[in-house]
């Protein structure tokens, strides 16, 4: 039977990130703790993955980084806020693009482990959950951004993205709109399936039934925006507002109604999410949900980081919590008579 580092964890009752530190003869593991890991490992004959073992014995102050689209100023901005963090701390960056696609994205991580990076952050990744863990257990620190992987070895960072969603769309409601439109993201990503939540949670808080045709995909870009609106208007459906799940589509959003001759706000209010250098200067500005790019890959490269140099202990929480607050402009604040 192969033994993993994760089958001494379970025997020990300990995480697999004590395992490791007792190997690596962390001097935060307790005495006593690290007594019981030695005597499970002696009684399971577990012998170190080669690869994982050299990894813990020599760092190479090196992060992995793998996104969907590095064309999206929203992941460009993440990047920018982990190369800072790292760059700080003399750590080097690795920046993957997977171009939207899982067999891509399984390339670069072959390529990072065959690089020996010493940690790796996924951003609305598409592998499954036990190819995640499966890099912990060789003893790389992972973390994920956009993606929720509860378990207490996987660091990530998250914002009140549902909450503020749902205050975009009553922002939309006590404009004087009822029929409302939803265009969402990747049908992977967490963002997209909370700012779905929020939507419906804001309609049904006011008594507005959810209609499941007025939801259309755009897969995080302008041209998917686009495509979206473009959807929605050939079902003939009546509604008078759009809330985009990102700046980005809201971009294509605007690009349809400009061709239309449809009036922004007058015709059609639109809300985006991300605040996205650019909104603010369309025609009319764009109302956004500004979020902290730069500062949520910081956090998340940081937690990274103090994890790597052995600064925390496994009671640190693995989590960053950055809030986003809603920006009202001329995209929306049109009252509807």
């Amino acid at each position: 039977m192969d033994i993993k580092i994760v089958d001494v964890s379970r025997a020990a009752k300990v995480s697999p990130t004590t395992v490791s530190r007792v190997l690596n003869n962390n001097p935060l593991v307790k005495a006593d703790t690290r007594k019981k890991v030695l005597k499970v490992i002696e009684e399971l004959n577990y012998v170190p993955h080669a690869a994982a073992k050299n990894l813990r014995q020599q760092k190479t102050l090196t992060l992995g980084v793998i996104v969907p689209d590095i064309m999206v100023s929203y992941y460009t901005n993440l990047v920018k806020g982990i190369q800072n963090k790292a760059y700080s701390e003399k750590f080097k960056v690795i920046i993957c693009d997977a171009q939207n696609n899982k067999d891509i994205e399984s390339e670069y991580l072959q390529l990072l482990t065959n690089r020996s990076v010493d940690g790796m952050i996924l951003v609305e990744s598409m592998l499954s959950k036990q190819e995640v863990m499966e890099l912990v257990e060789r003893g790389y620190v992972i973390g994920t951004i956009g993606r929720s992987i509860v378990d207490p070895k996987i660091f990530n960072v998250q914002t009140n993205t549902a909450e503020v969603a749902q205050q975009a769309v009553e922002h939309l409601i006590e404009q004087g709109h009822k029929d409302i439109a939803f265009i969402s993201g990747y049908a992977h990503a967490v963002d997209s399936f909370d700012r779905l939540e929020g939507y419906i949670k804001a309609l049904r808080d006011h008594g507005i039934p959810f209609r499941p045709e007025l939801v259309e995909n755009g897969d995080f870009n302008q041209e998917g925006g686009y495509a979206a609106i473009q959807r929605l208007w050939a079902k003939e459906l009546d509604f008078t507002a759009v809330f985009s799940a990102n700046d980005e589509m809201a971009l294509g959003v605007y690009d349809a109604c400009r061709e239309g001759s449809i009036a922004i706000p007058q015709e059609l209010a639109i809300v985006g999410v991300d605040n996205e250098r650019v909104s603010r200067y369309l025609t009319p500005p764009l109302s956004t949900i500004n979020q902290l790019k730069v500062e949520m890959g910081y956090a998340l490269a940081e937690l990274l980081i103090r994890q790597i140099n052995g600064e925390l202990d496994d009671e640190h929480d693995r989590i960053a919590i950055i809030d986003s607050q809603l920006c009202i402009r001329g995209s929306s604040d049109y009252k509807r008579t």
